[in-house]
């Protein structure tokens, strides 16, 4: 009989990778896990039960609407955080500030975790996939202390593990702690995340582009110029390409790392520094993506570099199949001072 491997096993299996951890960075992956499927639960009775679905009646940060299921999966992920101690303080796009946990476990965690509880969520309504997207990083302020800001504001090559969960047809964990990209399927049955798609990798190249083309009059003109050329037939680069964009970040993205693809939420007349937020969604993507393969951009520069000044700080996002991003930033470079 084949052995399945759980997603319990192989985090243990992989602890070595971290001799530094001593087990707490393995707990914490562990912790998350919990949590994803405590949410995981709760979206699949969406379209049950009136309580946990439909608009909450108030705005995050952003300006957004939040959904009732947007505010839940935040409160899940936060409990599970603090009642396990490996952590010491959260950032979520659901919060104004971040939130640094008082309890002494909590102050001697050496981790900060930093997410998107339920991305996609204007999506629930319509049993479209949504997802969560998480970020992890070492505490650099002094262990035993409560959190502060510096903890957080650090740049994503600080990461050291970053990952998602996609609630679709079936739901998703996908993860990296910098040793590639591994997912696993939960198994509802089992209740427990098997691994189904080891060593994922972007391929090189794709024909799927993902952007939202109802918003085509705003974008730059390097962007403007990359949509044509997808859309001019080409034998030679297998051209045109195929238009694809869900709405939900975890899901365009999911999707064109399988199949191969470049996904793109570029800067616009409304939203001029972009629209995505650096910690919550960029920076955990471009980790994932880089440890398979892939390449993400701001249109110019590495995501993963650029030095982070505000808990909801955007940019643009760039990321996909490494000859495609690669094309889209020749069109930025060559239009950036068109209008």
């Amino acid at each position: 009989m084949h052995h399945v491997t759980t997603l319990g096993e192989f985090i243990v299996q992989k602890q070595e990778d971290f001799p530094y951890a001593k087990g707490d960075l393995t707990s914490l992956l562990s912790t998350i896990r919990l949590a994803s499927k405590v949410v995981n639960r709760e979206v699949n009775k969406a379209g049950l039960v009136e309580d946990i679905s439909g608009s909450s009646g108030e705005e995050n940060i952003q300006g957004e609407d939040q959904q009732k299921l947007d505010i839940y999966a935040d409160e899940v992920f936060i409990a599970a955080m603090l009642n396990r101690g490996e952590v010491c303080g959260v950032g979520s796009e659901e919060n104004d500030e971040f939130i640094a946990f008082d309890n002494e476990t909590s102050k001697n965690g050496r981790y900060v975790i930093l997410m998107d509880p339920l991305d996609g969520s204007s999506n629930i309504d319509v049993n479209v996939s949504i997802g969560t997207i998480f970020s992890i990083y070492r505490r650099v302020s002094p262990v035993g202390e409560k959190a502060i800001i510096d903890d957080f504001l650090q740049p994503g090559t600080e990461q050291i593990a970053a990952g998602y969960v996609i609630y679709g047809s079936s739901t998703m964990l996908v993860y990296t702690t910098g040793n590639g990209v591994n997912g696993f399927t939960l198994d509802p049955s089992l209740g427990t995340y098997c691994l189904s798609h080891p060593n994922m990798r972007f391929p090189d190249d794709g024909k799927i582009y993902s952007i939202n083309e109802g918003n085509y009059i705003k974008f730059p003109e390097g962007v403007k110029q990359y949509i044509k050329y997808c859309q001019v037939r080409d034998e030679d680069t297998n051209r045109p390409y195929t238009s694809r964009y869900i709405g939900s970040l975890v899901a365009d993205y999911h999707r064109n790392m399988i199949k191969g693809g470049i996904y793109i939420y570029p800067t616009t007349e409304s939203a001029p520094n972009g629209k995505l937020r650096l910690l919550y969604e960029n920076n955990p993507l471009a980790f994932l993506a880089e440890q398979s393969g892939g390449v993400a951009t701001d249109g110019y520069q590495r995501i993963l570099t650029i030095k982070p000044n505000d808990l909801h700080q955007r940019t643009p996002l760039f990321i996909g199949s490494k000859i495609m991003v690669a094309k889209a930033m020749e069109f930025m470079k060559e239009f950036k001072n068109s209008k």
